[in-house]
């Protein structure tokens, strides 16, 4: 069966190379070569802000980490109990794309007055958030703790990324990292950090299941001080 392919933009971007293609009337995203996310689906990312919803405190502060083709975001917007969202995504490209010619696959959210965009890492933009400024954190930044896009990701899944995330979530504050496999050793790195441990599995179409790894009540420790990450005020 003979597809219709169109690249729509390749960019150089701060990951390397990032391409926009349109595949029968689809959007995908790939860096590197190797594939992202498309807009044909979606649902493990709804799934990850739904589960995350659910357990939330009140006033629903949520950063969504890593905008992708904005699934989780409209998921996000389609919540009343979701009172503000903070958007990182550091790759300026995917902020434009979700602004243009994605934003019909996810209702334009990047212009809903409850939300605020950021082109930032999104480890430096969580190193310096103020401390329980935030009642729920979605990460979706790689393919999972072990499945880095950058290098650099990696400090999000060891000791001092947890330890910046728990300091920086309300007392019943939610964490969920999307994966792309299971992540044993991460899940009992998460333990450390919150009180309250999930591991949930999505089908998925084809393969293994997709993965949210879900903590609640973080555990603030003396010894979880800032890494090497910089911190900065941003809220």
């Amino acid at each position: 069966m003979t597809q219709d392919l169109t690249v729509v933009e390749r960019v150089a971007g701060r990951c390397g190379e990032l391409v926009l293609l349109r595949r029968d009337g689809q959007f995908e995203i790939v860096a590197n070569g190797v594939f992202l996310m498309d807009t044909r689906g979606g649902a493990s990312e709804r799934l990850q802000v739904s589960v995350t919803a659910d357990r939330m405190p009140p006033p629903g502060r949520m950063l969504i980490g890593g905008l992708g083709v904005g699934f989780a975001l409209a998921a996000a917007l389609d919540r009343p109990d979701v009172g503000q969202v903070h958007v990182v995504e550091r790759e300026p490209a995917v902020l434009r794309w979700n602004r243009g010619v994605l934003a019909g696959s996810n209702g334009g959210g990047l212009l809903d007055p409850r939300v605020h965009s950021y082109e930032d890492d999104v480890a430096g933009w969580l190193a310096g958030a103020p401390g329980g400024s935030l009642d729920a954190i979605c990460l979706d930044v790689d393919n999972g703790p072990e499945w880095l896009v950058s290098p650099d990701n990696a400090w999000l899944y060891g000791a001092d990324g947890l330890g910046a995330a728990a300091r920086a979530l309300s007392p019943g504050g939610v964490l969920t990292i999307w994966s792309a496999a299971q992540a044993p050793a991460f899940v009992a790195r998460m333990t450390e950090h919150f009180a309250d441990v999930e591991v949930l599995e999505v089908p998925a179409a084809h393969g293994v299941p997709d993965v949210i790894i879900l903590g609640r009540v973080p555990r603030i420790r003396d010894e979880d001080q800032p890494g090497s990450r910089p911190r900065r005020s941003i809220l």
